[in-house]
């Protein structure tokens, strides 16, 4: 399946949970119902993957997470924030850069419509 494929099916999940919760949920919350629709879907989804950051030879587990990884190449940080900043930005573009990722979406369920709370980014 293609990347545009996948990511064709997440922005739907996303849609599907925002219409029936709407905004005001805790991130954690969105993060399950999107982690249990996208596996409905059929795709194959880790949740809070460990990230590493690998310095020269030493590599420093420092409790990074992805929020979620999609199918092992697609990156999903998901906010309930009143608007994205560029430290959500820096985060995702880090996810991407350090698992080398290159493609991700940072998706905001708090917004009134979703398709407005969805930024993609390729690297």
């Amino acid at each position: 399946m293609t990347d545009n494929k996948i990511t064709e099916k997440i922005i739907g999940c996303a849609i599907e949970i925002h219409r029936h919760l709407g905004p005001g949920l805790l991130e954690s919350a969105y993060s399950e119902c999107l982690s249990y629709e996208l596996k409905q879907a059929g795709l194959n989804v880790e949740k809070e993957k460990p990230m590493p950051v690998i310095y020269k030879d030493v590599k420093l587990d420092h409790g990074y997470r992805i929020d979620l990884l999609v199918e092992n190449r697609i990156v999903i940080e998901l906010k309930t924030v009143e608007a994205f900043t560029d430290v959500h930005t820096a985060q995702i573009l880090t996810y991407m850069k350090l698992g080398n990722y290159k493609l991700g979406l940072l998706i905001n369920f708090h917004v009134s419509l979703l398709k407005n709370g969805i930024k993609r980014f390729i690297i």
